[in-house]
């Protein structure tokens, strides 16, 4: 897309990225930490997924959506990390217009989805422990089937919005932004056109990306914890319970560091806080799933290391 495909409005061709630092010192140093995050996140994001293809035990609602969490994380760190690492190489990073609004589109969509499919996975998790006996009715494989594509769907929707609400926006310089991808809230402010419109849409966005899901989320869990609570057994409501706390971990992190950056639409001097909340949203949370997810479930342990040491799962 040419910048001036929308009425000639934009006269800014690319961006500038300020990236994480302009001391030249310590971008090698920083490439080598990144690109290692990278290789890590992908590297344990892809032994998850080999883990619940290869493990029968694996084939069950949860971790079906537990894959699509790991591919979303994939593509999420895959949409930032590389075009970070080039910029950290060549010491410079100029973004062309049509290329940063194609980034912003793609990390809203993921992070969408992510979004959704987190309270997707809390509901499961709801069935599963206050009603077990419906749960293979009401959790099958359509059902799966349909709460991915109705994450996908609404991610989409709100991402497009978000994407031609900026399209249209007059950017007429300056184009240096403070961060190092690109995200909305610095694009509003380099741009010399009126961001009214583009808050209230981020506003209506947030609340159906992520204040509806993480009520959602607290309702299920709510369920849940009365439910484990009227369980006699001590083992019983510490198995019961662990098979929610890394789900509620991802949780936590995600929508942490999703709301501290997106409710402070305002806050030009919190730039520089901003990149450290972008690293923990967009590298460290898609690194640190699969340790999360893997630490304390002893099936998923087993099933890794069949699948490094090239075993076969038992019959």
């Amino acid at each position: 897309m040419e910048p001036g495909a929308w009425g000639n409005r934009t006269t800014v061709t690319e961006f500038i990225l300020l990236g994480l630092t302009e001391n030249i010192t310590l971008q090698p140093i920083l490439f080598v930490a990144f690109l290692f995050a990278y290789v890590v996140t992908i590297g344990g994001n892809l032994s998850i997924l080999a883990a619940i293809f290869v493990e029968p035990k694996l084939h069950t609602p949860m971790y079906y959506f537990l894959g699509n969490l790991s591919l979303l994380d994939i593509g999420c760190v895959t949409v930032t990390v590389p075009p970070m690492l080039a910029c950290l190489l060549a010491h410079q990073c100029r973004v062309p217009y049509a290329a940063c609004i194609s980034q912003l589109f793609f990390f809203h969509l993921l992070a969408g989805v992510d979004c959704h499919l987190l309270t997707a996975m809390a509901y499961d998790r709801y069935l599963a422990i206050c009603q077990p006996l419906t749960y293979s009715t009401r959790m099958s494989r359509e059902v799966q089937g349909a709460l991915v594509a109705i994450c996908c769907t609404v991610s989409f929707i709100n991402a497009l919005t978000h994407t031609v609400a900026v399209s249209v926006l007059d950017f007429c310089g300056p184009n240096v932004v403070n961060h190092f991808y690109c995200d909305l809230p610095p694009l509003f402010q380099l741009s010399c056109s009126s961001t009214h419109l583009n808050g209230q849409l981020l506003f209506v966005g947030a609340t159906f990306m992520g204040v509806f899901p993480m009520i959602l989320i607290s309702v299920s869990y709510a369920h849940v914890t009365a439910a484990v609570l009227r369980i006699r057994s001590a083992e019983g409501r510490k198995k019961a319970f662990s098979t929610c706390g890394s789900h509620l971990t991802v949780v936590c992190i995600f929508y942490g560091t999703g709301f501290f950056s997106y409710m402070r639409l305002g806050s030009v001097s919190a730039s520089d806080k901003d990149k450290g909340i972008g690293i923990l949203n967009t590298i460290l949370s898609p690194m640190l799933n699969p340790v999360i997810y893997s630490l304390r479930n002893p099936d998923v342990q087993g099933a890794l290391k069949r699948v490094l040491m090239g075993k076969r799962p038992p019959e």
